[in-house]
C-alpha cells in the first residue's frame, strides 16, 4: 500500500462575527449594483452597460451614416472587451435602446425585428443589425479630445469611459427605470426642446429653483403619447421633491358611423403598456360581464395605434363609459417618479429638477474646459512645427547639405538652426514630395489661422 500524505496544516484561523462577515459582503454587493448596475450617472444618464454599448458600437465605427453590423458582433465586442456579463443582458439593454415606443430618443438605430408595442419580443440577435443613431454620436461627441476621465477595462486590457461627454440631456430626455439594494430609480422621458430651454434659463440664472424651471419642463413627455391628468401642483410638487408620480390617460376621441351609431378610437395608450395585453384585458373584463356599457373591442392598428370599443347602445354616455374603462384597465396608468441618480458617479441621491439639470450643465463645462485645453496643446504642438517648416524653408539648401552630409543630421540640425526637438524630427520625418509644398505664405497662413484659434481658447 501507498504511503497517505499527512493533510496539510491549517492557515492561520481569524474568528469574525457571522453578522459582521455579512454585513461587510452585503454591504459590498449592495454598492455595487447601486453604483455598476442599477442607477443612471447624473451627467450622461447612462448605466454602465449603455455607455459600454454605445462606446464599443462606436469602437466597431458603427457611426449613424455607416453601414449597420450584426448585433451579434456588437454584443460580442461589448462583452469580450468592457462587459464581462451575460450576453443577453447586453442585448436586451441595445434593444431598449433602440426601441422607439420606449425610448423617447432611440440611441441605437435597428434593422430588423426589434420587438414591438404589443409586447412580442425581438429577433435573435444573430438575425437584427444595428448602428448609432445622431442623439448618441452627441452623447460621445469629443470623446477623443480628452473630454472625459478613462478608466482600465475589467481585464486591464484596455480603456473605457468613466462617463461619456454627454452633450444631450439624456437622463431626463430618455428616463431611466432600475432596482438596486434598498433603493430605486424611475425617470419617465421628457422632451429635450423644453429641458434646453429650461437649461439655458439655469445658466442664466444658477440659483433658479425647481418651481421656476416648470415654465418650460410642463411634465414628462412619453414616445407612445398619453395625456398626464395631475394637478399642477402636485407636478410641481414631484419635480421639487424628486418623488412622485403622473397619472397618465390614453387619448381618444368618438367617431360617428352611419345611422346614429359611434364608436370609441383610442389612439395613443401609456407608456410601457403593452398594448395586446390591453386589449386581452378589456376582452376578459367583457367575458365577466365588469364593463355592462362596453359592447366590443377590437384592434385595428397599423403603424399607428388604433383600438376601437363600440359602446352597447347609442344611448350610452361616451365619457362615463370611457371612464370605466380607466378605472379598470391599463387605458390610465400611474408612472412614478423618483430621482435618484449618482451625482458626480459616485453618489446616490435623489435630486429636484434643478439639481439635476444643473449637475448636467456642471459636467458639460468640464467637458468643454478639457476639450478646449486639448485643442490648445495641439495648436501649439502645430505651431511649433510649423516654425520649423519655416525655418527649413528659408535655408533649403543647407537643410538638404546637413542631412545628405552628416551621420547624425539631427543634432547638427538643432545646433545650426536653433531648433527645438520635434521642430528637428518633423524636418527629418518630411517627405521628399512635401518639399514642393513648402512655401513661406501657406505656412505663414496657417501660422495666422492657428494663432487666432488659439487667442479664442485662451479668452
Amino acid at each position: 500500500m501507498g504511503k497517505r500524505t499527512p493533510p496539510p496544516e491549517p492557515a492561520e484561523v481569524h474568528e469574525i462575527m457571522l453578522r459582521d462577515a455579512l454585513e461587510e459582503r452585503y454591504l459590498a454587493y449592495a454598492l455595487s449594483t447601486i453604483t455598476g448596475r442599477a442607477l443612471p450617472d447624473a451627467r450622461d444618464g447612462l448605466k454602465p452597460v449603455h455607455r459600454r454599448i454605445l462606446y464599443g458600437m462606436r469602437s466597431l465605427s458603427l457611426n449613424p451614416g455607416s453601414v449597420p453590423k450584426k448585433s451579434a458582433k456588437i454584443v460580442g465586442e461589448v462583452m469580450g472587451s468592457y462587459h464581462p456579463h451575460g450576453d443577453q443582458a447586453i442585448y436586451d439593454a441595445m434593444v431598449r435602446l433602440a426601441q422607439d415606443f420606449a425610448s423617447r430618443y432611440p440611441l441605437v438605430d435597428g434593422q430588423g425585428n426589434f420587438g414591438n408595442i404589443d409586447g412580442d419580443n425581438p429577433a435573435a440577435m444573430r438575425y437584427t443589425e444595428a448602428r448609432l443613431t445622431d442623439v448618441a454620436r452627441l452623447l460621445l461627441d469629443g470623446i477623443d479630445e480628452d473630454a472625459v476621465e478613462f478608466k482600465p477595462t475589467y481585464d486591464n486590457s484596455g480603456k473605457e469611459p468613466s462617463v461619456l461627454p454627454g452633450g444631450f440631456p439624456n437622463l431626463l430626455a430618455n428616463g431611466s427605470q432600475g432596482i438596486a439594494v434598498g433603493m430605486a430609480t424611475s425617470i419617465p422621458p421628457h422632451n429635450a426642446a423644453e429641458l434646453c430651454d429650461a437649461a439655458l434659463h439655469l445658466i442664466e440664472k444658477p440659483d433658479a429653483k425647481s418651481k421656476s424651471l416648470l415654465k418650460w419642463v410642463k411634465g414628462p413627455d412619453f414616445p407612445t403619447g398619453g395625456i398626464v391628468v395631475d394637478s399642477k401642483e402636485s407636478i410641481a410638487e414631484a419635480y421639487v421633491t424628486g418623488r412622485g408620480s403622473f397619472r397618465v390617460r390614453s387619448k381618444w376621441q368618438q367617431e360617428e358611423g352611419a345611422r346614429g351609431t359611434w364608436v370609441i378610437v383610442i389612439t395613443e395608450i401609456p407608456w410601457l403598456v403593452q398594448k395586446s395585453r390591453l386589449v386581452e384585458k378589456i376582452a376578459e373584463l367583457l367575458n365577466e360581464k365588469k364593463l355592462p356599457l362596453v359592447g366590443d373591442v377590437r384592434d385595428e392598428s397599423a403603424e399607428d395605434v388604433r383600438l376601437v370599443i363600440e359602446p352597447k347602445s347609442r344611448a350610452v354616455d361616451p365619457e362615463l363609459l370611457m371612464e370605466s374603462l380607466f378605472r379598470l384597465t391599463e387605458l390610465e396608468s400611474r408612472i412614478p417618479l423618483n430621482l435618484n441618480v449618482l451625482m458626480k458617479g459616485r453618489i446616490p441621491k435623489v435630486v429636484g429638477l434643478a439639481e439635476c439639470l444643473r449637475e448636467w450643465l456642471d459636467h458639460l463645462r468640464d467637458v468643454l474646459i478639457r476639450r478646449s485645453n486639448y485643442r490648445k496643446g495641439e495648436i501649439e504642438h502645430r505651431l511649433e512645427i510649423l516654425g520649423g517648416y519655416l525655418i527649413a524653408y528659408l535655408n533649403i539648401d543647407k537643410v538638404i547639405k546637413i542631412i545628405r552630409t552628416e551621420d547624425e543630421p539631427k543634432p547638427v540640425l538643432i545646433k545650426a538652426f536653433k531648433l527645438t526637438e520635434v521642430q528637428a524630427d518633423a524636418i527629418l520625418n518630411m517627405r521628399l514630395r512635401n518639399l514642393r509644398k513648402l512655401e513661406e505664405m501657406e505656412i505663414r497662413s496657417e501660422d495666422k489661422d492657428l494663432r487666432a484659434e488659439l487667442k479664442g481658447i485662451k479668452g
